[in-house]
């Protein structure tokens, strides 16, 4: 008997469902485990062809009759934020961000409680538990690191904890070409401080200063106005038969 564990994924296809994206269309995910010492490498790979991780599992859709989902990554070197994005980090000049080990703590799990019930109330997350939670941050083989954004308070600078209030939590992959946005919540109360965007804004900060080229942001999905947000990050690239290629906004044509 061959004991040994195959050298290559082994990719499973999930059964019809409804989009949580689109009314009237059903979805459809690929989706391979990531385990074991190749699982790095496996989560580049895979990342850089269209898929996206969630726990051990690397996904992208495979729908029968849609081809919505778009793979969406940011050219990191060449961003020049505008004034609208320039507002914003002007807005947030008071937060302190600090990288750690994927690691949950309850603090995180209250605001990530606060973020679903206020912005996903019927989503497929809304009735996690603490310990879906842990599971969703600890259950990884990459790279993985949670960064939290903070209210400066007096002493933050000198101390490794900051001890200002959580207001934002990123969950993100190192990859060899750049970052990848995983998961990111924020206090709902916050909206004029556009937290989301200031999470984008500061991982590409932290691409460009590692000297990565891409910060990839999962897909983008025409006609879900909830994606929309993404496509406002120039330049951009997304995955197309022909690979990943420039994306123009303004040359969209309108839905």
């Amino acid at each position: 008997m061959n004991t040994q564990t195959s050298p290559s994924p082994q990719f499973y296809l999930t059964a019809p469902a409804p989009c949580p994206y689109l009314a009237g269309e059903m979805e459809r995910k690929v989706f391979t485990h990531l385990v074991g010492p190749r699982a790095p490498e496996m989560n580049d790979l895979l990342t850089q062809g269209g898929f996206r991780r969630s726990q051990n599992i690397a996904y992208r859709p495979a729908c029968e009759s849609c081809r919505a989902c778009v793979s969406v990554r940011i050219v990191v070197d060449e961003f020049v934020p505008s004034r609208a994005f320039k507002r914003v980090e002007a807005a947030n000049q008071d937060l302190i961000s600090t990288v750690f080990p994927a690691q949950p703590s309850t603090e995180q799990f209250s605001l990530f409680r606060a973020y679903l019930d206020s912005r996903h109330q019927n989503g497929g997350m809304s009735d996690m538990s603490a310990l879906d939670y842990a599971i969703m941050v600890e259950d990884t083989h990459v790279a993985t690191r949670v960064i939290e954004y903070r209210l400066r308070s007096p002493g933050d600078g000198l101390e490794a904890q900051p001890k200002g209030e959580l207001i934002a939590v990123a969950l993100s992959d190192m990859m060899s070409d750049g970052l990848s946005m995983v998961y990111s919540f924020f206090n709902p109360a916050l909206e004029k401080r556009s937290l989301g965007t200031m999470m984008v804004l500061d991982h590409i900060r932290r691409a460009k200063a590692l000297g990565l080229p891409h910060v990839y942001l999962g897909y983008w999905v025409r006609g879900s106005r909830k994606m929309g947000y993404k496509t406002r990050f120039q330049p951009q690239e997304h995955l197309t038969n022909r690979g990943w290629e420039r994306f123009d906004v303004d040359a969209e044509p309108e839905a």
